[in-house]
């Protein structure tokens, strides 16, 4: 209607009054981690539950004033729904973890979570994958042990893109809108009942966006739209779509996050104490909040940014160079040239931030590498990933051997609630007593999976199979009609899948680095292994690649085109549009997840996490979480964790040992039974992936560590550089620039141990250095002697490091302290082949780590 004024008015669902507790628990995300709550909503009306996505909100505006009225009479349901309701309240008004161990020292802590994405329910479709759903996962955990935590991210009209193949297997995609009032948003309304807006600056504009609220448990998420009437027709587009559009899209949407979401959360009364980048697409975050600093504290850069940093925690997920964002300078010139230049920071300045060489002209603008250098804690998210993060960043820390770059890791997890089958959580509820669902990460409790009676642990485990097979050739034979499939082959998609057969899932991303067609590799022994009569196996795949991923998309379109083949029919289904709803109805139902990327490229891959707490099994290369999961008899492992350089010879053996290991292993163990029908062998496997698995790799345990190795240290710092005015962060700008300029002046002069090379385990020998400070005082460096085992070039591996004391007193006069002897004894604990180095680092006690600021002097 172009031209013409159209008023909008909202229309509501009339929900009785005695039904009005319905409204307030589909506004409140708990429900979709609580078994008895999802039951609830299903018994108004399952077909309607189903078809709407799962939908609380959906399914009560699409339910007839006729079935509410029968509702509102039925008395079995008004007695689920009052439990329902008094089991919300109870949970937000119970004691938590954060509560009794750090509220009595650390109640002023308030932590916001930045991540571009957050899975939390297949009915909020604002989530792409692995990195959105451990986000939603992390978000419902912090609301399970009461930290005090806000979400931030963006309100995508479109959300990632649902998928659907054409008739030769290639993946298409479509972006339906989502309907803003059919999903739990709440507004942010001011006193007077207008919309809260902030804006964010654009080359020659300001951008006007809405912040709209999800409640997750106890944990609010807040979420920004630029679709609002106050923006330029091409602007309302920037938040249309996760990771959709140019590059130009792309920082857009990373200053809305980063920026705006620092600017939104002080709208709403929301002032953290510490930020947390979920990858390097909120670092802008940082920024905004020097900036903020600057204004409020009247401080130069340099001192915000001290006192920023110390607020301020980054996890990276992205195991390649090339999957970080990074920018032309011309971008950053364009979009933050302006932004920059008000808070009085020169472009060099600017620049160097982002990059790992700051003086080399021609690197990018890398947000990675801005949020490393405006965070004091860091980390990968797996030890292996973060071993290959200190490899990949280590050129940000010049001097440093890779293994003493300040990247620490911190595993993965998921949501165990989340995961978990209703009927395997009903056992676990007779054998484990509730406290499996207070206490997901205490051993002695998964330890009592043992008194679990064998056929009652299998027959659930089977039940989850049946319906699994049941929910894929539902899911196939929607696919083959929407195609245009003859009859007679959507017919025939009741006949695939045996509910009885050895069940491999392989769901994820289909990128190429994830081998998605690997097990294709040797087309008669998979036809052999899916068409033995007696044991059968049987692959479900499932998984999205990007959109402009090429060869993702031709990995997928491999993989349907080998389930088309006539001898692999009945045994191989890919079912299309992977979301949370199929990620569940998977984890839960098949016997083998199998997992086989090209190592070390799998950060950490939570997807096979979550198959353990329902009684699967991980048949996995050893790469990301599974080097720490796997125990020898919880699972299986692809090889010994060697790695390539020549992927074809790679795919070649690694395919080999994958046939290896279903055709003697795994198939063997599954189809032996005793005479009462049971896999003894396979259920005694299934206990130990349960009892190993599940208290390790759960979000719990991972917030927790977040919160004792991060977020705390973070708050603490934070609070000691601001005291006082912030005097505290401008000595230690101060203290830095002065660091900076005359670091210079520090060199080790020389270094005396015994002539003789040889000693005996168990002692140990001197060793003096003579240092020459210039005008640093002793108290400002640590000096430190490193040792460890050569290694065939001549290099110490794995390092240890001693501090060495400076000799004589020394007070500080101003002028320095010139040339100090340092002393030390080397400790002989083992035989071998030794080395040892002497280094000098600054030290100041308001630092995070020695390393932090990437000075360093040998000798």
């Amino acid at each position: 209607m172009p031209g013409r004024s159209i008023r909008t008015y909202t229309v509501l669902p009339s929900i009785p009054e005695r039904l009005k507790p319905l409204n307030t628990l589909a506004y409140n995300l708990w429900w979709c981690w609580n078994a008895d709550a999802v039951a609830l909503f299903r018994r108004v009306n399952p077909d309607l539950f189903e078809m709407l996505d799962h939908s609380p909100i959906r399914l009560l505006a699409a339910t007839s004033q006729d079935r509410l009225v029968e509702l509102e009479g039925d008395d079995g349901f008004l007695a689920h729904m009052d439990r329902v309701a008094a089991a919300l309240d109870h949970y937000l008004k119970a004691p938590t973890w954060f509560r009794e161990a750090h509220g009595a020292t650390d109640g002023d802590l308030k932590i916001a979570y930045f991540s571009a994405e957050f899975g939390i329910h297949e009915s909020v479709p604002v989530y792409s994958g692995g990195l959105g759903v451990l986000a939603g996962d992390h978000l419902k955990s912090a609301s399970d042990l009461g930290l005090p935590l806000v979400g931030v991210s963006l309100m995508y009209r479109e959300g990632y893109f649902r998928q659907y193949l054409n008739v030769d297997g290639w993946q298409q995609e479509r972006y339906p809108e989502n309907d803003f009032f059919t999903l739990p948003l709440i507004p942010q309304l001011d006193a007077a009942g207008n919309p809260v807006l902030v804006s964010v600056p654009l080359p020659g504009r300001e951008l006007k966006l809405k912040i709209w609220h999800i409640q997750v448990g106890r944990v609010p998420l807040y979420l920004l739209d630029a679709n609002i009437p106050e923006n330029r027709p091409e602007d309302r587009a920037i938040t249309a779509q996760l990771y959709g559009g140019d590059h130009h899209t792309r920082i857009q949407q990373e200053i809305i996050l980063g920026i705006g979401g620092i600017r939104a959360l002080r709208a709403v009364g929301v002032v953290p104490t510490v930020v947390h980048m979920n990858e390097g697409h909120a670092a802008f975050a940082a920024l905004e909040r020097v900036r903020v600093a600057m204004e409020e504290h009247k401080l130069d850069f340099a001192a915000a940014a001290e006192f920023v940093k110390a607020g301020t925690c980054f996890t990276t997920h992205t195991p390649v160079p090339a999957g970080n964002d990074a920018f032309p300078v011309v971008m950053i010139d364009e979009y933050l040239g302006g932004y920059m230049a008000a808070m009085g920071v020169d472009r060099a300045g600017l620049l160097a931030l982002g990059r790992q060489h700051p003086t080399n002209d021609g690197e990018p603008f890398g947000m990675t590498v801005l949020a490393l250098k405006l965070a004091n804690t860091s980390n990968g998210v797996s030890k292996l990933h973060g071993s290959v993060s200190r490899k990949m960043w280590h050129e940000i820390w010049p001097g440093l051997p890779a293994d003493e770059v300040p990247i620490s890791s911190i595993t993965n997890g998921v949501h165990t609630q989340s995961w978990l089958s209703p009927e395997v959580g009903q056992l676990y509820d007779r054998y484990l007593a509730v406290q499996w669902e207070a206490k997901p990460t205490d051993y002695a409790v998964w330890k009592r999976v043992e008194h679990i009676p064998d056929a009652e642990l299998w027959r659930t485990h089977e039940r989850g199979r049946e319906r699994l097979v049941a929910f894929a050739r539902q899911r196939l034979k929607a696919q083959l009609k929407r195609r245009g499939s003859p009859p007679s082959e959507v017919d025939a998609a009741d006949e695939v899948l045996d509910p009885d057969a050895l069940t491999i899932g392989f769901a994820r991303r289909f990128a190429t680095y994830k081998r998605g067609d690997l097990i294709f590799r040797n087309i008669e022994r998979i036809v052999k292994l899916v068409n033995d009569k007696d044991r059968p196996v049987q692959f479900i795949f499932s998984g999205k690649a990007h959109p402009k991923d090429q060869g993702g998309k031709e990995l997928i379109a491999r993989v349907v085109q080998m389930a088309r083949r006539s001898e692999l029919r009945r045994r191989v289904v890919f079912l299309e549009d992977y979301d949370m709803n199929v990620a569940r109805y998977l984890v839960q139902g098949v016997d083998v997840w199998l997992n086989n990327p090209r190592r070390p490229l799998e950060a950490s891959g939570t997807s096979g996490m979550k198959v353990p707490v329902n009684g699967g099994l991980n048949l996995s290369i050893l790469d990301g979480w599974w080097v720490e999961g796997y125990d020898g008899d919880n699972g299986w492992a692809i090889g010994a964790g060697e790695e390539y350089t020549d992927l074809a010879y790679q795919d070649e053996v690694e395919s080999r040992s994958l046939y290896d290991q279903i055709e003697q292993d795994v198939v063997p163990l599954f189809y032996t039974r005793g005479a009462d029908g049971l896999p003894r062998g396979w259920i005694r496997r299934m206990k130990r992936s349960i009892m190993t698995c599940v208290p390790v790799f759960n979000t719990n345990r991972m917030v927790e560590e977040y919160a004792e190795r991060c977020y705390l240290p973070s708050h603490r710092r934070y609070a000691k550089l601001g005291a006082n005015h912030l005097t505290a962060a401008k000595a230690l700008a101060g203290w830095r620039k002065r660091v900076g300029g005359d670091w210079g002046q520090v060199r080790v002069e020389g270094v005396e141990a015994p002539a003789g090379a040889t000693h005996r385990v168990g002692g140990a020998f001197p060793v003096t250095v003579r240092v020459q400070l210039g005008s640093f005082h002793p108290d400002d460096v640590e000096v430190q002697l490193c040792y460890g085992v050569l290694g065939a070039l001549g290099e110490i591996t794995e390092p240890r490091a001693m501090a060495l004391l400076p000799e004589g007193s020394f007070s500080k006069n101003g002028s320095g302290a010139g040339l100090v002897t340092y002393a030390g004894k080397v400790p002989c604990s083992a035989s071998g082949q030794f080395g040892f180095g002497v280094r000098v680092l600054p030290k100041h006690a308001d630092l995070p780590h020695l390393f932090e600021p990437g000075l360093v002097t040998w000798g």
